[in-house]
């Protein structure tokens, strides 16, 4: 059984489409005071049961993305009440996964925190895509399934057939996944030297590597304010790029992210559907379904398949 939450009701729809299922009855809102509610429809008893909800917001729903993950807590509690089977959580965008670890004295861990919220609610297993870093996988006890959108991005731009290609890794903790992406492409690599004075502000000093009269494709996991994705732009453009594209796969578009998407002068900007996208984005937004890759893995799941063959065992990034 399918069911979706509000965070992302247009992928659920997607993948019940491909699964042939109609997406499970659920009542889902938020109280006045706050309150997150939610109720099955429907009997849940002795199904597997998978719930697609990113722990992104939704401006659309009035959803934030704590709501959006105190949602997910609330389903998958219902579920376990309902005596289902299994519950899998299939949340593509998984947030506070840029908590990974203390970067400062006295800090949460936040994203261990919500996988053990999650175990604690009582899933099965968690469906997730591109996180932010591998070892997130380490915060859970119960299996955690890691998919990547690399593939269908790397198919795009390979059919796009852009000359002189140079992937950029906008920092040093991306290089492993550029290398790789660069690899697929049969393109050069490129390297930023990129510093925070302050969380969620990027300074870049310079560029590492070729990218005079090329095409310059920024290779990230993620999209937020893009405040380094348009430092990034001019910083290869004062290296000598002819044209500056984006790829990645959450675009969470938070704050002034597309002022700055405008502002950076990038020719397209191509993310995935793990995270609705905003109203008011400009049209050289570019969004690709990963509906058929979450589709392929919960059928794997649901059968006791494998999951790596989705993607010929090469879905470890990190």
């Amino acid at each position: 059984m399918l069911f979706s939450g509000r965070a992302n009701r247009g992928l659920a729809a997607r993948i019940a489409d491909r699964l042939d299922v109609t997406l499970g009855q659920v009542s889902t809102k938020t109280f006045a005071n706050g309150e997150v509610y939610c109720r099955y429809g429907e009997s849940v008893r002795g199904a597997d049961v998978f719930i697609v909800q990113p722990t992104c917001g939704n401006v659309s729903e009035g959803l934030s993305s704590n709501d959006a993950l105190m949602e997910l807590l609330v389903m998958v509690d219902a579920a376990v009440g309902g005596s289902a089977h299994r519950v899998v959580a299939v949340t593509p965008w998984y947030g506070y996964s840029r908590q990974d670890k203390k970067s400062a004295p006295r800090e949460p861990i936040s994203a261990r925190l919500v996988a053990h919220m999650l175990e604690a609610a009582g899933i099965d297993r968690i469906l997730t895509m591109d996180l932010h870093a591998g070892q997130i996988q380490g915060f859970f006890q119960k299996p955690c399934d890691h998919m990547t959108a690399m593939f269908i991005l790397t198919q795009y731009f390979t059919d796009l057939g852009l000359d002189d290609l140079v992937v950029v890794a906008p920092d040093a903790g991306r290089v492993k996944l550029n290398k790789r992406f660069a690899s697929k492409m049969g393109a050069d690599l490129a390297i930023l030297n990129k510093e925070r004075p302050a969380q969620q502000q990027a300074e870049i000093n310079y560029v590492i590597g070729d990218v005079r009269g090329k095409t310059a494709l920024i290779v990230d996991d993620i999209i937020d304010t893009a405040g380094t994705l348009r430092a990034a732009a001019e910083a290869v453009r004062e290296a000598g790029a002819r044209r500056v594209y984006v790829a990645a796969t959450h675009g969470l578009f938070s704050g002034n992210a597309f002022e700055n998407l405008v502002a950076g002068g990038f020719e397209q900007v191509v993310v995935t559907d793990t995270v609705p996208l905003p109203p008011g984005a400009p049209d050289f937004i570019k969004v690709l379904s990963v509906a058929d890759l979450l589709t392929s893995s919960i059928r794997q799941i649901f059968t006791d398949g494998s999951v790596s063959d989705v993607f010929g065992g090469e879905n470890q990034l990190f």
